[in-house]
Protein backbone atom coordinates (compact mmCIF):
# COMPACT_ATOMS: atom_id res chain seq x y z
CA UNK A 1 0.00 0.00 0.00
CA UNK A 2 1.48 3.33 -1.09
CA UNK A 3 2.09 6.10 1.46
CA UNK A 4 0.24 9.34 0.75
CA UNK A 5 2.43 12.25 1.77
CA UNK A 6 1.09 15.73 2.05
CA UNK A 7 3.07 18.21 -0.14
CA UNK A 8 5.42 20.36 1.86
CA UNK A 9 4.42 24.01 2.14
CA UNK A 10 6.90 26.76 1.42
CA UNK A 11 7.12 29.41 4.12
CA UNK A 12 6.50 32.66 2.23
CA UNK A 13 6.79 34.88 5.30
CA UNK A 14 10.47 35.55 4.73
CA UNK A 15 9.81 36.41 1.05
CA UNK A 16 7.45 39.19 2.08
CA UNK A 17 10.05 40.57 4.47
CA UNK A 18 12.70 40.56 1.74
CA UNK A 19 10.37 42.28 -0.74
CA UNK A 20 9.55 44.94 1.84
CA UNK A 21 13.24 45.56 2.56
CA UNK A 22 14.00 45.84 -1.17
CA UNK A 23 11.18 48.35 -1.57
CA UNK A 24 12.55 50.48 1.26
CA UNK A 25 16.04 50.25 -0.24
CA UNK A 26 14.93 51.51 -3.65
CA UNK A 27 12.83 54.30 -2.13
CA UNK A 28 15.82 55.53 -0.13
CA UNK A 29 18.46 55.24 -2.84
CA UNK A 30 16.51 56.32 -5.93
CA UNK A 31 16.92 59.95 -6.97
CA UNK A 32 13.93 61.64 -8.57
CA UNK A 33 14.89 64.25 -11.15
CA UNK A 34 12.97 67.51 -11.05
CA UNK A 35 11.78 68.80 -14.41
CA UNK A 36 13.62 71.93 -15.45
CA UNK A 37 11.49 74.79 -16.64
CA UNK A 38 10.89 78.50 -16.66
CA UNK A 39 9.26 80.30 -13.80
CA UNK A 40 6.40 82.00 -15.59
CA UNK A 41 2.77 82.83 -14.95
CA UNK A 42 0.71 81.56 -17.87
CA UNK A 43 -1.30 84.21 -19.71
CA UNK A 44 -5.04 84.20 -18.98
CA UNK A 45 -7.41 82.59 -21.48
CA UNK A 46 -9.42 85.79 -21.61
CA UNK A 47 -7.58 88.30 -23.78
CA UNK A 48 -9.99 91.13 -22.94
CA UNK A 49 -7.47 92.28 -20.33
CA UNK A 50 -5.10 93.53 -23.04
CA UNK A 51 -7.67 95.45 -25.07
CA UNK A 52 -7.00 98.69 -23.20
CA UNK A 53 -3.24 98.71 -23.79
CA UNK A 54 -2.22 101.69 -25.88
CA UNK A 55 -0.04 100.95 -28.87
CA UNK A 56 2.78 103.07 -27.47
CA UNK A 57 2.78 101.00 -24.26
CA UNK A 58 3.19 97.67 -26.07
CA UNK A 59 6.63 96.44 -27.17
CA UNK A 60 6.20 93.49 -29.53
CA UNK A 61 8.88 90.83 -29.92
CA UNK A 62 8.38 87.92 -32.30
CA UNK A 63 10.43 84.93 -33.46
CA UNK A 64 9.79 83.56 -36.94
CA UNK A 65 10.31 80.05 -38.34
CA UNK A 66 13.90 80.91 -39.28
CA UNK A 67 14.63 81.94 -35.66
CA UNK A 68 15.00 85.59 -36.64
CA UNK A 69 14.03 87.94 -33.81
CA UNK A 70 11.80 90.88 -34.67
CA UNK A 71 11.45 93.81 -32.28
CA UNK A 72 8.92 96.43 -33.29
CA UNK A 73 8.89 94.86 -36.80
CA UNK A 74 12.66 95.24 -37.25
CA UNK A 75 15.09 92.31 -37.28
CA UNK A 76 17.37 92.62 -34.26
CA UNK A 77 20.43 90.84 -32.94
CA UNK A 78 19.75 89.13 -29.56
CA UNK A 79 22.74 91.02 -28.15
CA UNK A 80 20.94 94.32 -28.72
CA UNK A 81 17.53 93.21 -27.47
CA UNK A 82 18.11 93.99 -23.80
CA UNK A 83 19.07 97.58 -24.58
CA UNK A 84 15.92 98.04 -26.68
CA UNK A 85 13.69 96.63 -23.95
CA UNK A 86 15.30 98.86 -21.30
CA UNK A 87 14.82 101.94 -23.47
CA UNK A 88 11.14 101.08 -23.91
CA UNK A 89 10.37 100.33 -20.25
CA UNK A 90 12.35 103.29 -18.94
CA UNK A 91 11.09 105.80 -21.51
CA UNK A 92 8.75 107.74 -19.21
CA UNK A 93 6.97 109.47 -22.07
CA UNK A 94 4.31 111.39 -20.16
CA UNK A 95 4.63 115.18 -19.86
CA UNK A 96 5.97 116.59 -16.60
CA UNK A 97 2.57 117.90 -15.53
CA UNK A 98 0.67 114.72 -16.44
CA UNK A 99 -0.65 112.25 -13.89
CA UNK A 100 1.61 109.19 -13.75
CA UNK A 101 4.74 111.08 -14.80
CA UNK A 102 7.80 108.95 -14.03
CA UNK A 103 10.28 111.11 -12.11
CA UNK A 104 12.82 108.30 -11.75
CA UNK A 105 12.88 107.22 -15.42
CA UNK A 106 16.02 108.01 -17.36
CA UNK A 107 14.81 107.28 -20.89
CA UNK A 108 14.36 109.57 -23.86
CA UNK A 109 10.77 110.46 -22.86
CA UNK A 110 9.60 109.92 -26.41
CA UNK A 111 5.93 110.56 -27.12
CA UNK A 112 5.93 107.40 -29.27
CA UNK A 113 7.12 105.01 -26.57
CA UNK A 114 5.85 103.87 -23.17
CA UNK A 115 4.27 106.37 -20.82
CA UNK A 116 5.35 104.79 -17.55
CA UNK A 117 7.06 101.53 -16.46
CA UNK A 118 3.77 100.53 -14.81
CA UNK A 119 2.03 100.67 -18.20
CA UNK A 120 4.83 99.20 -20.32
CA UNK A 121 4.01 95.69 -21.56
CA UNK A 122 6.34 93.32 -23.40
CA UNK A 123 4.61 91.00 -25.87
CA UNK A 124 6.52 87.87 -26.86
CA UNK A 125 5.30 85.69 -29.74
CA UNK A 126 6.85 82.69 -31.46
CA UNK A 127 6.00 80.71 -34.57
CA UNK A 128 5.27 77.00 -34.26
CA UNK A 129 8.66 76.05 -35.73
CA UNK A 130 10.73 78.52 -33.72
CA UNK A 131 13.46 76.78 -31.75
CA UNK A 132 13.16 76.57 -27.99
CA UNK A 133 16.74 77.79 -27.27
CA UNK A 134 16.08 81.03 -29.17
CA UNK A 135 12.79 81.52 -27.33
CA UNK A 136 14.54 81.06 -23.98
CA UNK A 137 17.30 83.46 -25.04
CA UNK A 138 14.73 86.15 -25.78
CA UNK A 139 12.99 85.57 -22.47
CA UNK A 140 16.28 85.78 -20.60
CA UNK A 141 17.14 89.10 -22.25
CA UNK A 142 13.75 90.55 -21.32
CA UNK A 143 14.10 89.41 -17.70
CA UNK A 144 17.67 90.76 -17.62
CA UNK A 145 16.37 94.14 -18.78
CA UNK A 146 13.94 94.30 -15.86
CA UNK A 147 16.62 93.17 -13.41
CA UNK A 148 19.04 95.81 -14.65
CA UNK A 149 16.50 98.56 -14.09
CA UNK A 150 15.59 97.16 -10.68
CA UNK A 151 19.27 96.99 -9.75
CA UNK A 152 19.68 100.65 -10.64
CA UNK A 153 16.79 101.78 -8.47
CA UNK A 154 17.75 99.46 -5.63
CA UNK A 155 21.23 100.98 -5.57
CA UNK A 156 19.73 104.48 -5.62
CA UNK A 157 17.26 103.83 -2.80
CA UNK A 158 18.99 101.26 -0.62
CA UNK A 159 22.61 101.26 -1.80
CA UNK A 160 22.24 97.52 -2.47
CA UNK A 161 21.68 95.65 -5.75
CA UNK A 162 18.24 94.16 -6.25
CA UNK A 163 19.67 90.67 -6.74
CA UNK A 164 21.41 90.91 -3.35
CA UNK A 165 18.19 91.88 -1.59
CA UNK A 166 16.39 89.06 -3.40
CA UNK A 167 18.97 86.40 -2.43
CA UNK A 168 19.15 87.65 1.18
CA UNK A 169 15.37 87.45 1.50
CA UNK A 170 15.44 83.73 0.70
CA UNK A 171 18.41 83.06 2.96
CA UNK A 172 17.27 80.71 5.74
CA UNK A 173 19.65 82.34 8.21
CA UNK A 174 17.86 85.71 7.99
CA UNK A 175 15.66 86.43 11.01
CA UNK A 176 12.03 87.50 10.69
CA UNK A 177 12.66 91.19 11.34
CA UNK A 178 15.32 91.37 8.65
CA UNK A 179 13.12 89.37 6.28
CA UNK A 180 10.28 91.85 6.78
CA UNK A 181 12.54 94.79 5.84
CA UNK A 182 13.83 92.94 2.78
CA UNK A 183 10.30 92.09 1.69
CA UNK A 184 9.27 95.74 1.90
CA UNK A 185 12.27 96.75 -0.21
CA UNK A 186 11.49 94.12 -2.82
CA UNK A 187 7.92 95.34 -3.06
CA UNK A 188 9.05 98.96 -3.48
CA UNK A 189 11.46 98.10 -6.30
CA UNK A 190 8.98 95.82 -8.05
CA UNK A 191 6.35 98.55 -7.91
CA UNK A 192 8.75 100.93 -9.69
CA UNK A 193 9.44 98.40 -12.44
CA UNK A 194 6.66 95.79 -12.47
CA UNK A 195 7.41 92.86 -14.74
CA UNK A 196 4.68 92.73 -17.39
CA UNK A 197 5.36 90.10 -20.03
CA UNK A 198 2.55 88.94 -22.28
CA UNK A 199 3.11 85.55 -23.88
CA UNK A 200 0.19 84.74 -26.20
CA UNK A 201 -0.30 81.30 -27.64
CA UNK A 202 2.24 80.15 -30.21
CA UNK A 203 1.22 81.07 -33.75
CA UNK A 204 0.70 78.38 -36.39
CA UNK A 205 1.99 80.42 -39.28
Amino acid sequence: MKNHRNPQEVNAGSMADIAFLLLIFFLVTTTIENDAGLNRIMPPDDNNAIVDIKERNLFEISINDADLIMAEEDIIDPKNLREKVIAFIDNGGLPLEAEGYCDYCKGERSANSSENPDKAVISLKAQRNSSYPVYVTVQNEVIAAYNELRDRESLRLFNTPYKTIYSDYYNEEINEDEKKVLKERLEIIRALYPQKILEPETLNN
